[in-house]
């Protein structure tokens, strides 16, 4: 695209050229909530391996209760 071509244009260059695109404030949103996500998931797993854990800690016996 010459230089003089790009004044003046830019709606028919959005309707045309980029209209198969992904803009980029939607993209900002998708990594956004992907993020989110991403970071729930890894929450979740972190209060899951605390629980398994302090199960195990409460249903051990300790030296105290075997004498």
């Amino acid at each position: 695209m010459a230089f003089f071509g790009l004044i003046g244009n830019d709606r028919q260059m959005a309707d045309t050229t980029y209209c198969e695109r992904e803009s980029a404030s939607e993209k900002t949103a998708r990594k956004r909530r992907a993020a989110h996500h991403r970071s729930a998931r890894a929450v979740d797993r972190q209060g899951q391996a605390w629980e398994d854990g302090e199960r195990r800690r409460q249903d051990r016996s300790g030296w105290w209760r075997s004498q």
